[in-house]
């Protein structure tokens, strides 16, 4: 019998350079608008946190990938990243 560890995964999410970013041009726009005018450049992406079981770290490591390649980010515009640490507790 396998024996399976807890992970968890923190994945970022954001566009590829060169694609548009509306929603970051919006979010520059307000903060200059509130005063902050020394922000340019902003970006907005999207994170994702989630625990998996993995009897290892390289097969977690592999399935976190997959996930990533398969529905969490689009290949086409945005990029991804992940953080993988081993779980613990309930935190």
């Amino acid at each position: 019998m396998t024996t399976m560890t807890a992970w968890k995964a923190r994945v970022y999410v954001t566009l590829k350079h060169g694609v548009l970013d509306p929603q970051g041009r919006a979010v520059e726009n307000a903060l200059k608008v509130l005063g902050f005018d020394e922000v340019g450049d902003v970006r907005v992406g999207k994170y994702v946190e989630l625990g998996l079981a993995a009897p290892d770290r390289e097969t977690a490591l592999a399935r976190v990938e997959e996930m990533c390649r398969r529905l969490l980010a689009n290949p086409v515009i945005e990029q991804s990243r992940f953080d993988l640490t081993e779980a613990q507790g309930d935190s």
